[in-house]
This record gives C-alpha cells, structure tokens and sequence, in this order.
C-alpha cells in the first residue's frame, strides 16, 4: 500500500523511533509507527478521533497513546530532542489566532481557567505564541487565550534564546520590558518602534525582512485541519498536538 502523504516517511520514522517510551510492561503494545501515522490523519482531516480509520488501529488506541504519553510528557521531551540542534544566531518571535469549533468551546461544569480560550475579534479563540529560528522552524511554544497581547508571553519564550542571539519581532513586541529582557542576555531586539515611541533604537530593516519565516510556519502547521481550527476542550492536548506537528517539521529538515 502506498504511503500517504501525511504519514511519516522512513526517514522522519527512524528519528523519532529511538525518542519514544520503549520499555512498555505488561503486554506488547500496538505498533507506534500504525498509531502515530493514525494521529497524525486526526489532525490533519481535523476529524472526531472516532473516525480515524481501522488500517490504523482501534480508534480508542490512538486517543489513548495520544493523551497518555501528552501527561507523561512524551510530546514535550520528542519536540526538544529534534531542536537540540538549534543555533539561535536569528530567531523570530510572533503568535497566530485559531477559531475555536463550537465542539471545542464546552467545558465540564465546575471546571476552572479559560483553558487558553478567549474572546477577541474573531469570536472564541487561542493564540499560538511561538518562537522559531532562522529557518522557521519551532523552538518554543505557548498557549494562551486569543484576547492575550503578544508581549505577555515574550519573556516566557525569550528564556530559550542563547546569549548573542538576533531576535525579530514586529511592532506588537516593542515594549521596554521586552527590549530589556533581550539585553539582559546580551540579544539584540531588532524590532520596530511604534509610531508613538520617542526614543529610538537601532534597527535594521535588511535583517528584518527574514521575519517572514515565522508567517510561513503558521502557514505550515494549519495545513492540519485540527490545528487550524481547535476542536480539543483541553488546552493540553491541544498544544501537545501542536508540540507533535512542530516535532515533525524538524525532522523533515
């Protein structure tokens, strides 16, 4: 049977084999590669996890791995494994908008937090922070409600960016907290001022222009339909979900 194109390749397969959990007691578990390439086409179709295919296994399998290895932390320590690589010489920082589905709006009685929900122009909504390098590629993410300015997961995401590093970002990062955050690590914060801003920094707009990179990640990840549109209730499975797709841009190179 011929691969699909959303399925992992042999060569994207044998990096992420060795990264996952493989001293499994008790009864041999289902392949990962058949429930792995089973989430991977819940995200990319965005369909009810009910849906996935039987070539890939018991749709129940698929959820379950998914979910179980999210808490063990599975996703968290596969996406920082492929990125160790990262350089940090230029990275870029900025956050995408994606619609919450109406599936995903409902939340259990009682429960508490917006669960990186919130109102904003386009309705219900969660914002992607995330931070990527010179190649577009994802280093550090965050999760927030889609009404969150920008600024106020930067220093979160800064924490991951090496000391001499070039970090551009639009006009919705110049703040001085930020900018002082960056020089605190020696990073110079090639951002543009706003129109209101008395003081000036350097800037130069020939290395600004790269910032189109982290655009085209965005663009990347919501070719998966469940990543584009958020049909999870839990914020954790969402983001790991996003964690997972991101793990994969690094091993396509």
């Amino acid at each position: 049977m011929a691969r699909r194109r959303y399925e992992l390749t042999d060569g994207e397969w044998a990096i992420i084999e060795p990264l996952l959990p493989n001293k499994p007691r008790g009864v041999p578990r289902v392949d990962d590669r058949r429930v792995l390439n089973g989430i991977l086409w819940r995200f990319r179709t965005g369909s009810p996890w009910v849906e996935i295919p039987e070539r890939y296994g018991p749709s129940t399998t698929c959820y379950n791995r998914f979910v179980r290895w999210r808490k063990a932390g599975v996703w968290d320590r596969l996406l920082a494994a492929v990125s160790a690589a990262f350089a940090g010489e230029i990275v870029m920082i900025d956050s995408s908008c994606v619609r919450v589905h109406q599936h995903g709006a409902t939340g259990k009685k009682g429960e508490l937090g917006d669960r990186g929900m919130g109102r904003s122009r386009g309705g219900l909504t969660s914002k992607i922070h995330a931070l990527v390098d010179a190649d577009g590629r994802p280093v550090a993410l965050r999760l927030t409600g889609g009404q969150v300015h920008d600024s106020q997961e930067a220093e979160a995401l800064l924490e991951t960016v090496p000391e001499g590093a070039t970090l551009l970002g639009d006009k919705g990062y110049d703040s001085n907290a930020i900018r002082e955050a960056a020089a605190r690590k020696n990073v110079w914060a090639n951002i543009p001022a706003r129109s209101n801003r008395k003081q000036r920094f350097a800037f130069s707009g020939w290395v600004y222009r790269q910032r189109n990179l982290v655009e085209r990640f965005f663009n990347r990840i919501k070719h998966f339909r469940g990543i584009a549109t958020r049909y999870d209730k839990c914020p954790e499975n969402y983001l790991a979900a996003v964690k997972l797709i991101c793990a994969r841009i690094w091993c396509a190179g």
